[in-house]
């Protein structure tokens, strides 16, 4: 099963959500979350764990799910 990461907005801003993080990590751009949540995935992908991205827009819509396959020997 695939560990979860979402991007969603929160108030002005946006917050990165993850069971890998201690605590959630706000951004004021939604661009900068993003960029964090895809490092992260990356990070946890390179280490064996499969990982999907998730970004909701403001509207509540699901811009898109980025899959992150676990590398092999991770």
């Amino acid at each position: 099963m695939a560990l979860s990461i979402t991007i969603r907005p929160a108030g002005e801003g946006w917050v990165l959500r993850s069971p890998a993080l201690g605590a959630d990590m706000f951004f004021s751009k939604g661009g900068r979350a993003e960029a964090a949540g895809r490092a992260l995935a990356s990070r946890l992908a390179d280490s064996g764990q499969t990982v999907e991205l998730e970004v909701v827009l403001r509207d509540g819509a699901v811009a898109g799910v980025i899959p992150f396959p676990a590398t092999p020997g991770g």
